[in-house]
C-alpha cells in the first residue's frame, strides 16, 4: 500500500510540474523605456497616403514654437533613418549642419523615403520617368509630391501653409519633378546638383560613354530596398573592371544583368526616347515658371556637371522680370554646400565657402519666400564663387560672359589664342584600349566605399598623365596677366584615327607656379578646371552611332562643364588630349560595333591618333573670357 501511495504521490508531482505556471525570465530590458527629456521639438513618423492608396514613409520635425512655420521637404531613395540622429533634446544638434539652422528658426523638417525604397510601400523604378511616353501610371513623382503637400498642409500642426522643396542629387531631380504641376502651397525649391538629363552629362552617361565606374551607385539603388553595396572581392578596381571585358562583363560580375534597370541603361547607349523624354530641362521648357528656384551648381560636381546649369538656362528664359530663377555656383564637390567647404582636395578656398552660401544664399531666400522676411542683403540672380581669386561674385545671368575666345592647340605642343598657319601640323599617339589611360592614379576605389575619395578626384594633380605617350599635351606660356572665364567650355577637335570609332577627352587645366609660398604642395600643380568625354560615333547625331571613317580628317565638339575660374599671373593654361578614362567610363574599342557595351574582346585594338593644329584644321578650346 505505501508503495502505491508513493508511485501516487510521485506521478501527482510530475503532472503537477507539467502544468504549473512558467517562471518569468530574468530580464534587465523592459518592455518600454525611454529617458525622460525636456526636448524643444517633436518627431514624429507618419505614413503618408498617395492617391493610388501606397503610403510613403515620412519623418516630420516639429520645434516647440508658438508661431506658424514654414515646411520644408526633402524626397529621398536613400533612406531617412539618418535624417536626426536622436543625441540630444535639441533639434539643432541632432540634425545636420544644412538642417540645424532652419530648426533654430522656426521651421518644420521633413523627410520621406520615396515610393518602393526603405519604409515606403509601393514599386522602385530606377529615375521614374514622369506620366507620359515614358510612364502609362497614374503616379509618378510629380504626384507623389503634391499628395505629400497636400496632406502635410491638413495633418501638420502649426504650419503656416507654406512648402519648401529641397533636395541634392537625385533628391534634387525629385525636387525638380515636384516643380512640374506644383501644389499652390509650394512656394520656394532649392534642387541642388540635380540629375536631369542621364546621357549628356549627369551620372550615367556623358555625351555617349557610359560611366560604368560608378555601378556601385547603381548597384545600391536597384539590387536592394535598403542600397546594399556590392562585393568585388579585390582592392583595386582596375583589374576586375578590365577583365570584364566591358560594361556588360561588369554588370555579370555583380549579378546586375538580370535587372532590368541595368539592362535599359546598356540597350540606350544612344541619345534615344528613353533619354529625351526624361530630360527634365525639355520637361520644364513646356512648364510654366510658378514656383521661385534657387539652382545649386558645384564647379566641381563629379556626379551631375551639366543638369543645373541646364535648368538654369531653360527657366532664365520664362523669368521675364529676372524674380524667379536664382543661381548660386560653389567651388563644390557633389553636395558639398551641406557640409564644410574651405577645400576640395589640396585646394583651399581661404573660408568655409559653404557655410557663407547656406546662410547668406540659401536660408535668405527660403527666408524671403516662406517666412516673408526681406533681406538685408536681396539675393542675387546670380551668386558665383570665383576660383583662381576665391572670391565671391554677383551677377544679373549666367554665363557672365556671353561670347568666346578660340584658344588654338598649336604645333609643338603650344598653346595659344592666335590661329596656326602651319597647314597639315598634328600631334599624334597610339591609343590602346587594352593600356587604358586611369581617370585618377591607382589604387581604383569603389567611388561610395569607406576610404573613398571620389568626391576630389576632379581636384587631382594631372602631372601624372601630362607626360604619357599616350596623352597629347599643350601649355601656354606664363601669363603675363590674370585671364577670368566664366561660362560654358566646350573644344572642337579637329581629329583622325586609323580606327573606326574613338573616344575623346579634353582637359583644360591651370598648371600653378613652380612654388607657391602659400601652399608648399601646389607648387607646379596642375588643376583641372573643366574635362569631359565625348564617344565619336555620336559626332554626327547623338541619336545614331555611325563608324568613322579611317584616316579622314574630322570636327568633333565636345561638350565640357562650365567654368568660373581666374588664371592668375604665373600661372599657364594646360590642354590634355586622350582617348580613355578608365574605369570611370568604359573603354571604346576603336573599332565600331553596333554596342560598345557588349564589345568582344577581339574588338579592342591599338589606333593611331591625331590631333590637327593648323590651318583651317586648327584644333581648338572655346573660353568663355570675361577678362
Amino acid at each position: 500500500m505505501k508503495v502505491m501511495v508513493s508511485v501516487a504521490a510521485g506521478l501527482a508531482t510530475l503532472l503537477f510540474a507539467a502544468v504549473a505556471p512558467a517562471q518569468p525570465v530574468p530580464n534587465d530590458i523592459p518592455a518600454r523605456f525611454e529617458q525622460p527629456l525636456a526636448r524643444d521639438f517633436e518627431r514624429r513618423e507618419v505614413m503618408i497616403p498617395m492617391r493610388d492608396g501606397v503610403k510613403l514613409n515620412t519623418l516630420i520635425v516639429i520645434p516647440k514654437r508658438g508661431e506658424p512655420m514654414p515646411m520644408i521637404v526633402g524626397r529621398t531613395p536613400y533612406g531617412i533613418s539618418g535624417a536626426l540622429r536622436d543625441m540630444s533634446p535639441k533639434a539643432t544638434i541632432n540634425a545636420g549642419l544644412a538642417d540645424a539652422d532652419y530648426l533654430a528658426d522656426g521651421y518644420i523638417r521633413v523627410y520621406q523615403d520615396i515610393r518602393g525604397r526603405h519604409g515606403s510601400e509601393g514599386g522602385y523604378i530606377l529615375n521614374s520617368p514622369l506620366r507620359g511616353p515614358q510612364n502609362a501610371g497614374k503616379t509618378d513623382q510629380s504626384t507623389d509630391t503634391w499628395d505629400t503637400i497636400d496632406w502635410l498642409v491638413k495633418n501638420v500642426p502649426n504650419n503656416n501653409g507654406r512648402v519648401g522643396l529641397a533636395g541634392g542629387s537625385y533628391g534634387g531631380l525629385l525636387t525638380l519633378m515636384g516643380m512640374i504641376n506644383p501644389h499652390p502651397a509650394l512656394q520656394a525649391a532649392v534642387p541642388m546638383y540635380s540629375m536631369v538629363d542621364g546621357w549628356t552629362g549627369d551620372d550615367f552617361y556623358h555625351n555617349g560613354a557610359f560611366r560604368q565606374g560608378y555601378v556601385d551607385w547603381m548597384y545600391g539603388l536597384i539590387a536592394g530596398k535598403d542600397g546594399p553595396d556590392p562585393i568585388w572581392g579585390e582592392y583595386d578596381l582596375w583589374d576586375p573592371m578590365l577583365e570584364a571585358g566591358n560594361a556588360e562583363g561588369v554588370g555579370k560580375r555583380l549579378g546586375l544583368d538580370g535587372l532590368p534597370a541595368w539592362n535599359r541603361l546598356l540597350d540606350n547607349a544612344a541619345y534615344t526616347a528613353f533619354w529625351r523624354d526624361q530630360a527634365l530641362q525639355d520637361v520644364l521648357a513646356k512648364q510654366p515658371l510658378s514656383v521661385p528656384t534657387l539652382l545649386v551648381h558645384g564647379l566641381f560636381d563629379q556626379e551631375d556637371s551639366f543638369g543645373t546649369l541646364a535648368v538654369y538656362k531653360t527657366l532664365e528664359a520664362k523669368d521675364a522680370r529676372n524674380d524667379m530663377n536664382f543661381l548660386l555656383v560653389g567651388p563644390w564637390f557633389h553636395g558639398q554646400s551641406q557640409t564644410d567647404g574651405s577645400s576640395l582636395g589640396n585646394v583651399k578656398w581661404g573660408s568655409d565657402t559653404s557655410l557663407w552660401a547656406r546662410r547668406k544664399v540659401i536660408k535668405a531666400f527660403f527666408d524671403q519666400h516662406l517666412k516673408g522676411r526681406t533681406p538685408a542683403t536681396p539675393v542675387a540672380p546670380v551668386t558665383a564663387f570665383e576660383t583662381g581669386t576665391n572670391e565671391w561674385r554677383t551677377a544679373q545671368a549666367w554665363p557672365t560672359t556671353p561670347a568666346t575666345r578660340k584658344l588654338y592647340l598649336l604645333p609643338g605642343g603650344r598653346l595659344g589664342f592666335d590661329a596656326p598657319a602651319d597647314e597639315g601640323a598634328y600631334a599624334e599617339y597610339v591609343a590602346d584600349p587594352n593600356r587604358p589611360v586611369p581617370y585618377r592614379r591607382r589604387p581604383i576605389r569603389p567611388v561610395y566605399g569607406p576610404d573613398s575619395t571620389w568626391s576630389q578626384w576632379l581636384t587631382d594633380d594631372q602631372r601624372d598623365f601630362a607626360t604619357r605617350p599616350d596623352v597629347a599635351t599643350f601649355v601656354s606660356a606664363p601669363l603675363a596677366e590674370a585671364l577670368t572665364v566664366s561660362g560654358d567650355v566646350a573644344a572642337t577637335l579637329f581629329a583622325s584615327t586609323t580606327g573606326s570609332d574613338a573616344d575623346w577627352v579634353v582637359k583644360l587645366i591651370d598648371v600653378y607656379p613652380p612654388e607657391v609660398r602659400e601652399q608648399a604642395n601646389m607648387g607646379g600643380y596642375e588643376l583641372m578646371i573643366s574635362a569631359d568625354i565625348m564617344r565619336g560615333r555620336y559626332r554626327e547625331d547623338p541619336k545614331a552611332a555611325k563608324a568613322i571613317a579611317p584616316g579622314q580628317v574630322l570636327p568633333y565638339r565636345v561638350r565640357m562643364p562650365a567654368a568660373n575660374h581666374t588664371f592668375l599671373p604665373g600661372h599657364r593654361i594646360m590642354v590634355q588630349v586622350q582617348s580613355s578614362w578608365f574605369p570611370l567610363y568604359d573603354r571604346n574599342p576603336q573599332t565600331f560595333v553596333p554596342e560598345v557595351a557588349r564589345a568582344p574582346a577581339s574588338a579592342y585594338r591599338a589606333q593611331t591618333q591625331r590631333i590637327h593644329v593648323g590651318g583651317a584644321a586648327a584644333s581648338y578650346v572655346d573660353l568663355p573670357v570675361s577678362r
